[in-house]
């Protein structure tokens, strides 16, 4: 779907639609209001959506979708490319924009629809690999493959959870801590509502907190310093009485 209030705007960006091979114009509307009278009766696998437009502003018509599409959105002001991003939006095309740009913004659609089809076939999932020692991971319409023994510990935050790694930055990935927890594979410990671990990069255990190890990209960063929740703890108590070597 197209949806732009300037016609000349819109025909140029149907124009670029019919341009690319695996798009197919669905609709071409010249507001959000028109846009969304269709959607009540068809649906789409992605919009083009200009933001500045009367009655209804395309960044609000976005907002409104109880499940949006994928979205990429157009507009002559830059000053809207943070919001776009925080509605998800898989790229932002600032007008005037040729074939070339608009090539790149389909080629993420193209990806984020594929991983979409992955993920319905797939809900929930963490792919895993477990000879190669591998996870895929969903992050930002990507699958990105991820080894597990570089996985630091993870943290839960809301809809999402962060796998902080050895190797590289965090990425964050929109999964369930529970479904998570119960896909990873064998090494791994939930000591907390918002934490999951790695048993083979703890420095060190007290009575409150674990103490992960710095990654090893960078020594000179800090341990991290997690606490231990009180349903996890005999679990973790545990584990640590079946590796203490010592008097009892």
């Amino acid at each position: 779907m197209a949806i732009d209030d300037e016609p000349l705007a819109l025909q140029q960006l149907s124009g670029y639609i019919g341009k690319v091979p695996y798009l197919q114009l669905a609709a071409q509307c010249q507001s959000a209001v028109e846009a969304k009278q269709f959607l009540e009766q068809e649906s789409v696998d992605a919009i083009f959506c200009d933001i500045n437009m009367p009655d209804l502003s395309g960044m609000d018509f976005v907002r409104s979708l109880a499940v949006p599409p994928i979205i990429v959105f157009t507009t002559a002001y830059a000053e809207y490319a943070i919001e776009g991003y925080k509605v998800d939006a898989v790229d932002y095309l600032l007008k005037p924009f040729g074939l070339d740009e608009f090539q790149l913004a389909a080629e993420k659609v193209r990806k984020a629809f594929e991983l979409h089809q992955h993920a319905a076939t797939h809900p929930n999932r963490v792919g895993q690999d477990i000879e190669s020692g591998s996870l895929f991971i969903k992050t930002d319409y990507r699958l990105v493959r991820i080894s597990i023994d570089d996985i630091r510990y993870i943290e839960g935050m809301s809809e999402y959870v962060k796998f902080y790694l050895d190797s590289q930055k965090p990425i964050m990935s929109l999964l369930s801590m529970k479904k998570l927890e119960e896909q990873l594979p064998e090494g791994f410990m939930r000591i907390h509502r918002s934490y999951i671990i790695n048993l083979r990069k703890i420095n060190e255990v007290n009575k409150n907190r674990v103490v992960i190890a710095p990654p090893k990209s960078d020594p000179n960063e800090e341990a991290a310093y997690l606490p231990i929740g009180e349903l996890y703890r005999e679990t973790l108590n545990n584990y640590i009485s079946r590796n203490f070597l010592g008097k009892a």
